[in-house]
């Protein structure tokens, strides 16, 4: 029997994907020893390999069959937009992709006037504007503070993860629309749902049932 692989974005999300999968027999004490240096995990029993990745490189891993399985956040998914199946939303790590900016900057979206948006998801921020808003947009790519954007007049508006809205709120800023909810998800290579079906839907159906 082959190794299943599955790649994890790492930091608190493969740590809470890990409980979950305990919840239905799926272990892997190594992976849990931070002092590690080990890149990859193995369970002999499960034939279960395990690896942790930077989350923007999971879809990559994914899509070339280097992982069978990922856990990434939708944000990740959207952004990356790689070919794979998106079999189960996690419901981890709950937020809201939104565009952000300071009131006053209702009016340029109401008006669809050309702006810029500076974001540290290009590809989001270009699908929503150019293909549901219909809005012509100039996109700037940050990998900071981009709450900083509109404030130093970089930007009139941004996209952006808003979990709870405090960073928005503490600097003048507030969600002006919201473009999509977002989550943890599983995600699976579309070569390996043919040649492993039955292992990988037995996972995804047990992950359902405790979900």
């Amino acid at each position: 029997m082959r190794y299943i692989t599955m790649a994890l974005a790492k930091g608190r999300l493969a740590y809470k994907t890990l409980e979950i999968l305990e919840q239905i027999g799926i272990s892997c004490e190594e992976i849990k020893d931070k002092a590690s240096r080990k890149l990859i995990f193995i369970n002999e029993d499960l034939r279960l390999k395990f690896f942790l990745a930077k989350a923007s490189d999971v879809p990559t891993y994914v899509e070339y069959g280097a992982a069978d399985i990922g856990v990434v956040g939708k944000d990740t998914i959207l952004e990356e937009g790689r070919k794979m199946y998106e079999v189960l939303d996690l419901g981890l790590g709950k937020c809201r992709m939104c565009v952000a900016g300071p009131p006053s900057a209702k009016e340029l979206l109401n008006h669809g006037e050309l702006i810029r948006v500076a974001t540290k998801y290009p590809n989001i921020a270009k699908d929503y504007f150019y293909n549901k808003k219909h809005q012509t947009v100039e996109i700037i790519k940050l990998n900071g503070s981009i709450e900083l954007a509109p404030i130093v007049g970089l930007a009139e508006v941004i996209v952006d993860i808003v979990e709870t809205g405090s960073t928005l709120r503490e600097n003048g800023l507030v969600v002006l629309e919201e473009i999509c909810n977002l989550s943890a998800r599983m995600v699976v290579n579309e070569v390996s749902m043919k040649m492993e079906h039955e292992r990988i839907t037995k996972i995804i159906n047990d992950l359902k049932k405790v979900l």
